[in-house]
Order: C-alpha cells, then structure tokens, then sequence
C-alpha cells in the first residue's frame, strides 16, 4: 500500500470520455488513500479546429477562459484537471528531428500548465503516473521533477499507424527514461524490458461486483429464455477488425445445433456479413453495460473469438474476467495475453479447436469448475491491480534509494 501522497495522472484519455478508461479506473483507486490530480490532455490544434462546436471541445475553451473552473473535484480526493495551452498538432510532420524539436515545445508548455495546477492544490513531492502519453510525457521528467514516474503500457499504440509514426523512435527513450514500467500484458512488458528492466505485468482491473452472481442473484435475459441451447454466446463490439468473422461462420456451420449468440453493436462488416443469413445465429444488438450479466448467465459456454493480429496479441480482454466472474466455460483466440488466464479459460489455436474445446467445456462442466473460474476472474479488481503497482513502487524505490 502507498497512502498519504500525491500522485498527479497524465495520459491520452480526458477524464470526460464516454467509455471506458483503465487509466480512470486506477485513478480512482490511487485517490482511496492518496491526493490525485487527474490531468486532461492539452487542446490541440487541429482538434480544435475540426471540433470546435463539440461539448468537449467547448468545456475546454470554456476553462481556457475562466468561464468555467480548470480544477473540478470529482471525489474528495481526486481533482480533474483542463490545461488552458493549445499546443500544436505534429504527427503530420515528416522531418523527425522537426517534429522531435516542436515535441519538445508542447511539453514544456503542458508541463508548465501542469506546475501551475500542482502549485494550486500544493501537490509537492509527487509520483507521475503516465498512461501512455508517449510524445508530451517524453520530457516530462526534466520538466516536473516527480519523486518516481511511472509509465502504463496498455495498449501496444506503436503497432498504430499514427503512434508508429513517431512512436518507433519515441517511446524506447521514455521507457527508459522512466524509473517503473507496468503492463496490462505480458506482451507489453517483455517489450518494454528491452529498454528498462523495470517493466512488469500488473494485469488489469475490472468491476467483477456487477457480474458476481453471488452478490446479487442474476436473473437470464428473457431474450435468451426462447433460443435452443447449448448457447455459444460473446457480448462486447462486433468489429470485424478485431473478430473473426469466418470462425463464428465455421462454429455455426459445423454445428448446426448450437445456438451463437452476438450480443452487442455491429460495423458494417459484420452487418452484411454471412453470419445473417444462418438460422442458428442470432444477433441481440448492443446492451446497457449494467444489463450485461443477464445475457452471460445464460450463455452455456462464453467465447472472445478474436482475430490474431497487432490490434488484439497483446490486449488485455476485460470480458474474460466477466466470463469467468460468473463462473462460464471460456473459449478464447490464443493471443498472448491469453496466456495470462492459462488453466481458467480453454485456448484456441485454430478453428477446429475451438469446436474441440467447446465440446470439452460443455463435457466436462461442473460446480468445481465453475467455483474456480469464479475466485480467479474476481480477483481481478481495480484495489487489487493498483496494490501490485504500489508493490513495484516500492520495490523500485528501494533499489534505487529513493524515499516517497
């Protein structure tokens, strides 16, 4: 446990984002016993020139000008920050000792901003928690001075064509930079110890109460109650970059007698995909987060089908934990972050082992197994994630002499 400090959080999500935000998770939990400042990305230039009538972009201009305050309170111990600095848009640049040297410039300003905010709330001594600001947190320790900074890889953003741009050459040197690296994937963390040997896998957080039967009893989804089981079922986005269309094709195809439910929005891929056209699948549209539980409690086997790709090898699938929360036979793609969950959820290799290992999960189910997927996938929370970050802070810190 770290308690009693300050901890200021800088990243790529604002605090207003309209899904969810591992980093505003952890952010949340750092704020149950130490003072945290919560710092919006800067306005950018080009943002602001094509959003300018968005509520995002107006709030921030509105704080700009002191119409609106730059520090809102959202938890007794947690305020959320609005930078009144627009900085300039650079990843269009070509030239990378240009874009390397105005980089620079937009970081001395956002960390000037962020100074005048930890003067404000009298915020000394604090450890920096950068969730993958690869380009403003380059400089960030020259700048502020924190006690230790601490880099969140949880996405691997140089696999993106707009972070790779810059990204490649970036994001080693703050990696090495930083005095702790910590990861959502294992992935992550073996990259990130090419550079710092202080790089680690924390897993990730999730709230496993809203899917925890045993809180509060689950009632199935009328929905599910008239649709033939066994129920082969997924909830979460439909998008064919990250899904594999022509498995969930090939399950339905080759069993006929499984009924695969898709719960959750649709790109047009995969609304003008084949999977309309067979009787055995059925597609429920997209559900309240809160609603989510109803639907999985009445799947018979859970799957995350997954595309094996530079998008999904190395992401962490939240809804795995919300599988096995609930206790659900799981079937998954084998990514590396499945490797994560060996021994709790069954791994695909191919399309015929998943029909082969969902055969096994329906075989082989039973309350024992169920109990186990249930303590695993519920260890899982957000306390117990930022408990094992606060460990390498501390183990970090004493190598390294330095006192919190």
């Amino acid at each position: 446990m770290i308690t009693g400090k300050n901890i200021v959080v800088v990243g790529i999500q604002p605090w207003d984002i309209k899904i969810g935000s591992n980093c505003k998770n952890i952010a949340k939990e750092f704020a149950r016993h130490n003072r945290v400042l919560y710092v919006n990305f800067p306005l950018d230039r080009a943002t602001l020139l094509k959003e300018r009538k968005t509520e995002k972009v107006q709030k921030r201009l509105a704080a700009r000008k002191g119409k609106i305050s730059r520090y809102e309170q959202v938890e007794p111990n947690l305020w959320v920050y609005y930078p009144p600095s627009i900085i300039e848009s650079l990843n269009w640049l070509p030239f990378p000792w240009l874009f390397d040297s105005l980089n620079k410039r937009n970081s001395k300003i956002f960390a000037n901003d962020i100074l005048k905010a930890i003067r404000h709330l009298n915020m000394k001594d604090f450890i920096l928690f950068n969730d993958s600001s690869m380009f403003l947190g380059l400089f960030l320790k020259e700048f502020l001075k924190p006690k230790f900074y601490v880099y969140y890889m949880r996405d691997y953003l140089i696999k993106n064509p707009y972070w790779r741009k810059h990204g490649l050459r970036n994001e080693p040197k703050l990696i090495a930079k930083a005095d702790l690296v910590v990861c959502n994937s294992t992935l992550y963390a073996e990259y990130g110890a090419k550079y710092n040997k202080h790089s680690y896998m924390v897993g990730q957080g999730c709230d496993t109460t809203l899917f925890n039967d045993d809180i509060q009893p689950i009632e199935v989804a009328e929905e599910l109650k008239n649709i033939p089981k066994p129920i082969i079922g997924y909830v979460g986005a439909l998008a064919s970059r990250r899904l594999d269309i022509n498995l969930l094709v090939y399950m339905a195809t080759q069993k006929p007698q499984w009924s695969i439910v898709l719960v959750g929005p649709e790109d047009d891929t995969f609304k003008n995909s084949q999977l309309h056209s067979l009787p055995n699948v059925y597609f429920l549209g997209p559900k309240p987060e809160n609603l989510l539980p109803s639907y999985i409690k009445g799947f018979d086997i859970a799957i995350n089908p997954q595309l094996v790709n530079d998008a999904t090898m190395g992401n962490y699938p939240r809804k795995i934990d919300e599988y096995l929360s609930m206790g659900k036979p799981t079937i998954a793609s084998a990514t590396k972050a499945m490797e994560y969950f060996e021994g709790y959820a069954y791994i695909a290799h191919n399309h015929d082992e998943y029909i082969t290992l969902i055969e096994k999960a329906l075989a082989e189910d039973s309350p024992d197994l169920q109990l186990k997927r249930k303590t695993y996938g519920s260890s899982h929370t957000w306390e117990n994630n930022v408990h094992l970050i606060y460990k390498y802070i501390i183990d970090v810190c004493k190598e390294k002499g330095i006192e919190l």
